[in-house]
């Protein structure tokens, strides 16, 4: 239980500070990127169904961010978003 709560207070800090670090939209977009892999690492109970479906979404993200283009980035950050979004509710014990 406390790596949950310890999990959660790490996202909800990363949420709170990545507007202090981010310069321009391409560094939103790998700020969440980052946000996301050390969200994967340090959450111990994750369903599978929920790991493909992060992986997914972190490799179309990736995808967006890799074209160069404001498009893209603003795909990536929207992409990332979500998979954070899902990532911060399986913390709370919440619906995908």
């Amino acid at each position: 239980m406390k790596h949950i709560a310890f999990a959660g207070l790490f996202i909800s800090a990363a949420m709170l500070a990545s507007p202090v670090f981010a310069d321009s939209q391409a560094d939103l977009c790998q700020i969440n990127l980052q946000k996301i892999k050390d969200a994967k690492v340090s959450t111990e109970q994750m369903s599978e169904g929920l790991k493909t479906d992060i992986d997914a979404t972190v490799g179309q993200a990736s995808a967006e961010q890799a074209k160069g283009t404001e498009e893209g980035t603003k795909n990536c950050i929207s992409l990332t978003t979500q998979a954070i979004q899902k990532l911060q509710n399986n913390t709370k014990g919440g619906q995908q």
